[in-house]
């Protein structure tokens, strides 16, 4: 693989992990990002970042209250032992032969792994099937910000260069989270609230 990592996996489960990395690496992944992590096996898992969390600590607590300059605040941001830690869903995986599934992943990835962001290529590939099954796990957790997420996820996909066909792939994306939804009619007015400014 090519691409630079943008963190390491702290700790993981079947249904998500949180990567750490550093404040200069900061400017790759934002909230609703598609990320990857390649196992060793040849099986990449892909998941949405639905959290950023940046811990202060005793020095932070320090320079808020002391008049220091614009030298020492970026010194302090760039060298900084704590890592900014993100939360990822796991949305889905391929398995070594390239084969996609919206299922659960078969294991967690290890502690120290690396997480990369996906490329436009990546992103259409996982999200290229004819049903967009892997929106179930995120509109099923009820600990997610469902509405945002979905939002940005479509954002980002919709802003992929050269992409095939956006407008059935948006119908087909709107379809699944309509089906996902029909019984929850309060969630899904509100995730549709927030995907009608994405589409205006």
């Amino acid at each position: 693989m090519t691409a630079i990592p943008i963190g390491r996996l702290l700790r993981a489960n079947t249904t998500g992990c949180v990567m750490g990395c550093r404040l200069s690496q900061l400017s790759t992944p934002a909230f609703g990002d598609l990320l990857l992590i390649p196992l060793n096996d040849g099986t990449k898992i892909y998941g949405l970042v639905h959290e950023i969390h940046i811990d202060d600590d005793g020095l932070v607590r320090q320079l808020v209250s002391a008049d220091v300059s614009a030298e020492v605040i970026e010194d302090n941001r760039q060298n900084r032992n704590v890592p900014i830690e993100m939360s990822i869903v796991f949305i889905g995986w391929e398995d070594a032969y390239g084969r996609v599934q919206y299922t659960r992943v078969p294991r967690p990835p290890l502690t120290l792994d690396e997480i990369y962001p996906c490329t436009g290529e990546d992103i259409l590939h996982f999200t290229g099937q004819v049903h967009p099954g892997y929106l179930r796990a995120i509109l099923r957790n009820e600990e997610l910000p469902a509405a945002d997420l979905v939002t940005a996820h479509l954002r980002q996909v919709l802003g992929v260069l050269h992409h095939p066909d956006s407008a059935a792939w948006c119908e087909r994306y709107l379809g699944e989270v309509i089906a996902l939804l029909k019984d929850d009619y309060p969630q899904l007015m509100d995730i549709l609230t927030a995907v009608s400014a994405v589409l205006e």
